[in-house]
This record gives structure tokens, C-alpha cells and sequence, in this order.
């Protein structure tokens, strides 16, 4: 297929003003997003907009916005302990009380240094009252980062753990820059598709570029969390399902085999059962016992609520593994493993982990009392029904047919046509007094990818470049809410970001600047707009 992109517009926006006079108007133009500046840094910032159109229908914004400012600068951000006089040598927390960084704050001004405490403060979400978070301990204001990293050295070489860090990415007033990309699929004029694609293997990872490639897609963006080389939380494709909930978490429901999009909050519930004997399954392609991101099912430690980033495990469960994993399941000689046919008839109940997986079948791994379950009710010629339940956070079924496809991620951004963050219930907020990822991976600017839906059904993909310093410094996830709603979505949620956020055009050509050193970063899955087949 002959590749179509035809540049349609290019405008300048002024904060508060409208598009220049002679500015191209008509569908293919101003109608693709609002003329809405957006809503990062303060008022009066220069913002420029570039559309073209990849295909009919399928449109790519390229905004830029806002230029360094001489206020922002590079400082050393020292780590504090988890006590008052504890070891600042191996401390790990980026805030602490007030208390403990002024205890720090003290003992840096007895080796000669000039150090300041600095207040933290949160917005308020939907579930989260916004205030004081924690208090930061941080020395010296330099333009350069290598002067910044020569003071670094010189704060570790007196015993305390610290980084260097850039204020534009602090997540308060910044002139910026930031650079952001919008795709938009208009399904009443694309004729294609939106769907999940994790490659040739779930077990496996692959850039952005190479799935776009592979699937001669359109357009791509990166799409879930994953973990072990495989995508973390619900996922399932044309009605497989992939990969067990992180419980309540945001997703991406796509229907009419990729025509349309919702957004909601998911759980699963999954169960075997065998001559009345009934089980409950714990997870579908992971690894036994390691629960990424935590809310799982079954009396997971220290806790089944959603935390992001986290690990939670559980001693005894049983995990579902699919074709779609690999020729093999994961290798382990606790627990058990049951070989079922497409019949869920019990071909082989094998005395170890890691066996081959049917191709019209799938195994059950069992450790723990998981394996106990399996020894008494997965006896060679025995039949295993396997059920698998979708709902959403209010407990109604939701219908995952042959049609249908959802990848899990969040948090929720937009509702309503409103900024809408659920913070707490989608694992932002760790359990414990240490605010260090609250602060790191919400209130500070990152890459950011987001999807999102406006009130005409259009899918608005998203990403914002970042930890880029005077080129583009990323978003908050506030900011990105604000941002999301500002393009009109009336819903939306969050996508894996950091180093994964990418978005690629047809042949694999990146339009946005990962953050990695190395360039892209290898996926577990991604979002892609195809043809229609």
C-alpha cells in the first residue's frame, strides 16, 4: 500500500487566543483537536501545531510548546533515611518528614555544604486529598548537569546517598519545553482498525518499530506494563484472554474487531473445577508466586490492593498458561504441572514446571497448596472446566467475545470530559510512609503515553517526550489528565510510560524521542492501527 501523508496545517496558538488569522480550517484541520492551548505552564506560552494526515481519517498532531526558562536548573537531591540520625549513606527515600530532612539538612551543613529543605505538596485526585506529601533535601542551583554531577561527587564522598536532578522535572511552574504527539482515528472515515499486538510470543519482547513492521500497521503506540518479558494485568485479544486483572485497574476495551473503544475499570475472576472440587486460578501467563503490581487474588502478601511497581507474592497458587505464551511454560522445580488437551481433559500431570503447551490446549501450574489441588483433581483422563469471568469495578459481567480485546494499564485520567485520576484505587498510593515512587512516578514529569475517547467515538493516542532537558520535559499525571481532557477526550487513562513511551509510523519511523539512551525500548505489547484485513 502507497504510504499517504500530506501535510495539512501548520499554525501558531498563543495561550487564551485563538488560531491565526489565514490558519487552514475545515474537517481534515481545525476539527481534529481543539484549538484549546494546552494546559502546561503558565499562560502566554508559544505553541505551534503540525497535522498531516497519515491516511484518510487517521491523523498525526505534532504539538510543541514553550521554550527552557533561566529559572529552572540543575541541583543535587540528597536521599533520606528512614529515621531520624539513620544512615545517609544507604538511604533510598527521595522524601521524608520534616524532621528527617532537617537531620540530614544539619549533618550536610557540618561537612561544609549549604543544603535546603523544600516542601513537596500533591494536587488533589479523585481519591487522593492533594497537601503536603513529604519534605526534599537538596544542594546547590548550576546551569550545567556536569556541574551539578561534580557536586555530586563530592556530597557522596562525605556519606550521603544522593542524584542529581533537573527543576523542569520537578513537576512545578516551567516554561518547559514539551513536545507532544497526537494520533487521532476518525473510524466514520478510517477504514481500518485499533488492536493489541504482542508479537509472535507473549513470553518476549520486541520495539515498537519492529511490531509496526511486522504488522504492517499504520501507526503504533506502546501499550501495557510488563513484567518477565510479558505484559502485566488483563489482556486479552479477539476474546482470549491473555493475561489475568490487576483489580480494578484501568483498561482499553476495543469491540467490533477494533472499531470502537471504551475505557473502564476491570477485575477477573477464574476458577477450575474437577468432580465438584473447585479452585480458584490466580493468574494466566506469569510466573507462579510473583504478582507484578500486586492486586491479585488469594491471600497475596502484604496486600491483594493494586500497587504499582510492586511485587506481592503468594506461596500457594495455580496460573493458567496458554499457546499464546510460548512453546514452553516457565521452568520450576517446586509444584506441579497439569498438560491439558482443547477438551480440558488431563493428558499429563507432570511432577515439575516447565512442560510444552498444546497447541489446542493450555497446562496449569500449580505450587504451594495449588499443587496439592492439582495432585488430588488433575489425575491423568480427567476432565478440568475452566472458567473465566470479566467485570467491571461495580461487579456487572463485561462481555469479552471473539470481537473484543483489552489491554489493562492506568490510572483513569479523564471522566466525564473532566481531569479524573483515581490515585489510590489504581495502586499510585503505596502502603507505607515512604512517598518515594508517589513522588517520583506521579507528581514529577515523566514521558508520558496515554489513549483516550472524545465525545464522537474518535481514539485519541498520546505521547508526551521526556527527562529530555530543554528539549521536552515530560508531564505529571495530573498534567497529563489536564492535557488528555484538553484534546477533548470525555474519557481516558494512562499507558505504560518512561522509557517505553514510542509512537511510530508505518516502516517503523519513530515520531516522538524515547528517553533511553539505547533508543527504543524493547515491549511486551503495543497498540496498533491497521488496515482493515
Amino acid at each position: 500500500m502507497r504510504r499517504h501523508l500530506a501535510i495539512v496545517t501548520t499554525a501558531t496558538l498563543l495561550l487564551g487566543l485563538a488560531a491565526p488569522a489565514g490558519a487552514a480550517t475545515g474537517q481534515d484541520t481545525a476539527d481534529v483537536l481543539p484549538a484549546t492551548p494546552l494546559p502546561l505552564g503558565p499562560a502566554g506560552l508559544t505553541e505551534t501545531r503540525e497535522t498531516t494526515e497519515v491516511a484518510p481519517g487517521l491523523t498525526l498532531t505534532t504539538i510543541r510548546r514553550g521554550a527552557p526558562s533561566p529559572d529552572d536548573v540543575w541541583t543535587v537531591h540528597v536521599n533520606l533515611p528512614d529515621t531520624v540520625g539513620g544512615d545517609a549513606a544507604t538511604a533510598t527515600a527521595a522524601l521524608g518528614t520534616r524532621e528527617i530532612a532537617l537531620d540530614v539538612a544539619a549533618r550536610l551543613r557540618q561537612e561544609g555544604e549549604t543544603p535546603r529543605v523544600e516542601e513537596v505538596t500533591g494536587p488533589d485526585f479523585a481519591d487522593v486529598p492533594g497537601g503536603t506529601v513529604g519534605h526534599a533535601v537538596r544542594i546547590g542551583r548550576y546551569t550545567t548537569e556536569e556541574d551539578a554531577a561534580s557536586a555530586l561527587r563530592r556530597v557522596r564522598a562525605a556519606g550521603f546517598a544522593a542524584t542529581t536532578r533537573y527543576t523542569a522535572q520537578d513537576g512545578g511552574t516551567t516554561s518547559g519545553p514539551w513536545r507532544v504527539h497526537v494520533l487521532t482515528i476518525d473510524f466514520d472515515r478510517f477504514d481500518g482498525r485499533l488492536v493489541p499486538s504482542h508479537g509472535p510470543t507473549l513470553a518476549g519482547t520486541e520495539t515498537l518499530s519492529e511490531l509496526v513492521v511486522e504488522q504492517d500497521a499504520l501507526a503504533g503506540v506502546n501499550a501495557q506494563w510488563f513484567y518477565d518479558d510479558a505484559p502485566a494485568g488483563l489482556y486479552a485479544v479477539d476474546g482470549e484472554l491473555l493475561g489475568a486483572a490487576t483489580d480494578g485497574r484501568a483498561g482499553l476495551r476495543l469491540t467490533d474487531g477494533g472499531r470502537a473503544a471504551e475505557i473502564g475499570a476491570y477485575r477477573t475472576e477464574l476458577s477450575v473445577r474437577s468432580r465438584g472440587a473447585t479452585r480458584e486460578i490466580d493468574g494466566v501467563n506469569r510466573l507462579p508466586g510473583v504478582i507484578r503490581n500486586c492486586g491479585g487474588v488469594g491471600g497475596d502478601l502484604p496486600t491483594q490492593r493494586p500497587q504499582h511497581d510492586r511485587t506481592c507474592t503468594d506461596p500457594g497458587e495455580l496460573v493458567r498458561f496458554t499457546p499464546d505464551y510460548g512453546p514452553d511454560s516457565p521452568a520450576g522445580d517446586d509444584g506441579v504441572e497439569a498438560v491439558l488437551d482443547g477438551k480440558g481433559r488431563v493428558v499429563t500431570l507432570a511432577p515439575a514446571r516447565g512442560t510444552a503447551i498444546p497447541e489446542e490446549g493450555s497446562t496449569l501450574q500449580g505450587i504451594g497448596d495449588g499443587a496439592q489441588w492439582l495432585r488430588d483433581n488433575a489425575r491423568p483422563g480427567s476432565r478440568l472446566k475452566i472458567t473465566e469471568r470479566v467485570e467491571d469495578r461495580s461487579g456487572r459481567r463485561v462481555r469479552i467475545g471473539p470481537d473484543t480485546s483489552v489491554i489493562q494499564v492506568g490510572p483513569t485520567l479523564v471522566r466525564g470530559g473532566e481531569p479524573w485520576v483515581d490515585a489510590y484505587a489504581d495502586g499510585l498510593v503505596h502502603e507505607g510512609t515512604d512517598a518515594t515512587f508517589y513522588y517520583n512516578w506521579v507528581l514529577r514529569r515523566n514521558p508520558r503515553s496515554m489513549v483516550g475517547v472524545d465525545g464522537e467515538g474518535r481514539v485519541l493516542l498520546v505521547t508526551i517526550d521526556g527527562r529530555q532537558a530543554g528539549f521536552s520535559e515530560g508531564a505529571s499525571i495530573a498534567e497529563a489528565a489536564d492535557v488528555m481532557a484538553a484534546l477533548g477526550a470525555r474519557r481516558a487513562m494512562n499507558l505504560d510510560g518512561g522509557g517505553s513511551t514510542a509512537m511510530a509510523l508505518r516502516g517503523g519511523a519513530l515520531v516522538n524521542s524515547p528517553s533511553d539512551a539505547a533508543g527504543q525500548r524493547s515491549l511486551g505489547n503495543a497498540l496498533l492501527v491497521v488496515p482493515r484485513s
